[in-house]
């Protein structure tokens, strides 16, 4: 499978994307969590347009490279509605801090703020539903891709939206993991959310580095990697000390102090790192 610098980037900005939809439609993480993740992927996907407007644009380049324009356009148009209806907030948010400080206010014996009440009023909030147009035009675009990925197309296809979501999973949390930095009151729900769907997206990204011709032909040296399999059994351990981290950030976001988060937050920037070994060693190696 080649290993394409524009095909990759366009992954990962549709992969992380489509993983901001999973956190923002939750409306608890603050609006400036949002603009974050919009610019440092919008960013990757012009990189992407800048990348693919220097290769020979075959019919499948041509499409990839228009999904990537699309990418850029769409987190642009959702990056400015987000900051046209900044004023409105987050509903969730602000229902939260209601909650807490009526809970204060009860305990110490005093009646709650009206004011509280107003702020959660009705208004014209962000809507999350447009961060799902960028990643769902990044997928067209990696579906195009896939044709000079190298390899069976359905094979590459599979592998190219899996990584996406796979690398988007594990990059958001990590992200977001930062963002209780500057959002200590926010729930946990959100974290644990990324945490389980890079949980469950890990076998499929295995699996689909494992299926003829794959990771099993490099470690049997059916498929030469220039190190006897070497980068085989690297692969592997990259596979399962991703698992094994992700399941160790679970347990640490089980515990109650503040501090837990930070942890697992350093466990997934390490999960980052395995992770990535994980899709971008046997894209190299399974090179056509």
């Amino acid at each position: 499978m080649k290993l394409d610098g524009a095909t990759f980037l366009l992954q990962w900005a549709t992969g992380g994307l489509a993983f901001l939809w999973v956190t923002t439609r939750r409306r608890e993480v603050s609006l400036g969590y949002g603009w974050l993740l919009r610019g440092v992927y919008g960013v990757m996907a012009l990189a992407a347009v800048a990348l693919f407007a220097t290769q020979e644009l075959t019919t499948a380049r041509s499409l990839a490279f228009a999904s990537a324009i699309g990418v850029v356009t769409f987190t642009a148009v959702a990056l400015a509605v987000s900051v046209v209806r900044r004023g409105a907030g987050v509903r969730g948010r602000v229902e939260l801090r209601a909650e807490r400080q009526a809970r204060v206010a009860a305990m110490v014996g005093r009646v709650p703020d009206d004011a509280t009440a107003d702020e959660g009023a009705p208004r014209a909030e962000f809507p999350p539903a447009l961060d799902l147009i960028a990643p769902a035009l990044g997928a067209l675009g990696l579906l195009a891709a896939a044709v000079f990925a190298g390899g069976p197309y359905a094979l590459a296809a599979l592998r190219l939206l899996v990584g996406a979501a796979f690398l988007g999973a594990i990059s958001d949390a990590m992200l977001l993991g930062h963002w209780y930095l500057v959002q200590p009151g926010l729930r946990r729900d959100a974290l644990k959310d990324l945490v389980r769907w890079t949980a469950i997206v890990w076998p499929f990204e295995v699996a689909v580095f494992l299926w003829p011709v794959g990771m099993v032909q490099v470690i049997d040296s059916t498929v030469s990697d220039g190190y006897h399999g070497l980068l085989g059994w690297i692969w592997i351990a990259c596979a399962v000390t991703t698992i094994a981290l992700i399941g160790l950030t679970w347990l640490a976001l089980k515990e109650r102090y503040y501090s837990a988060v930070m942890a697992a937050t350093g466990l997934l920037y390490l999960a980052i790192l395995t992770a990535f070994g994980t899709d971008l060693i046997a894209r190299a190696v399974l090179r056509p």
